[in-house]
């Protein structure tokens, strides 16, 4: 079996090297080559652009950055689908709106690909290791036959249900990520303000059972403020704005979310985009 992957970023690359590690014949592409170094040293092949690498594959792997760009890689002047094999299976694990998903899933069809939307639970940490969570919506037969790839990158797959389900499903997990984070951060901020000590108000807030296990994982890069990406914060930001544009489709009320939403969009324009999204608690500590 011949797989692409597209978008070699903090999670996609990660993704790409476990596929290798894998065994797998595995052929790349993404804007920067660079990104791809490592994985070429290590057996990966290069494609010019995506339209020539989707032509050799049976599995194609899109992990980009919003739907803006699926869109223009996928759908756009060049674009990638009109040259898949008839009958190969496109995975996009891309973080994008259910709608969106729907959307590429019904132009596949009409090309004769198969789809599967398998956005990702987890981080940097989790896809070096293998162990992201795949939130998948399709059909579960195209799920049962890849199945082997993405058990080399992640520890567990949930079929959600039908196209735009995984989808779904992801901006619900980060949309409460992002308010825990939020809620913790202006906790914390409080208890200093007020004079507690910042290494006990931590012990007491993250063993609390109103504490979300996840926060644990970040304590070390609020204690020493060091905020190298794992989850980059304009990331965060943008899938809080699918979440509020999906429930806008839906008719649904988000007070909580939107103003989440407000509060990251000013860390990034406090020149905290490419930080880890747990830089949000230096925006309201200051």
């Amino acid at each position: 079996m011949k797989i692409g992957f597209i978008g070699l970023g903090i999670m996609g690359s990660r993704m790409a090297a476990n596929l290798l590690k894998g065994g797998h014949n595995l052929t790349v592409y993404n804007r920067t080559k660079s990104k791809a170094n490592e994985l070429l040293k290590n057996g990966a092949k290069w494609a010019d652009n995506p339209v020539s690498l989707v032509k050799e594959v049976d599995v194609l792997i899109t992990m980009l950055e919003k739907p803006d760009v699926v869109n223009l890689v996928a759908l756009g002047e060049g674009g990638f689908l009109n040259a898949m094999k008839p009958n190969s299976i496109w995975i996009d694990v891309s973080t994008v709106n259910p709608s969106f998903s729907k959307k590429l899933s019904e132009t596949a069809t009409a090309k004769n690909v198969r789809f599967l939307d398998a956005p990702v639970s987890g981080s940097k940490v989790p896809a070096e290791k293998g162990e992201l969570i795949f939130l998948v919506g399709g059909n579960e037969n195209d799920l049962k036959e890849v199945q082997p790839l993405l058990d080399l990158m992640g520890s567990k797959t949930l079929h959600i249900g039908q196209h735009g389900m995984g989808s779904a499903m992801k901006i619900m997990i980060n949309q409460m990520l992002g308010q825990a984070m939020l809620a913790f951060s202006e906790s914390l901020s409080l208890g200093i303000a007020m004079g507690i000590d910042k290494t006990k108000a931590m012990d007491v807030l993250l063993n609390s059972a109103v504490s979300a296990p996840i926060l644990t994982a970040f304590r070390s890069r609020i204690e020493e403020e060091n905020y190298e990406p794992n989850f980059p914060l304009k990331h965060l930001q943008k899938d809080l704005q699918l979440f509020t544009d999906t429930a806008f489709e839906y008719q649904k009320a988000t007070p909580l979310t939107n103003t989440a939403k407000e509060v990251y969009a000013i860390a990034k324009q406090q020149e905290m985009a490419d930080l880890d999204f747990s830089a949000v608690f230096q925006l309201l500590n200051k």
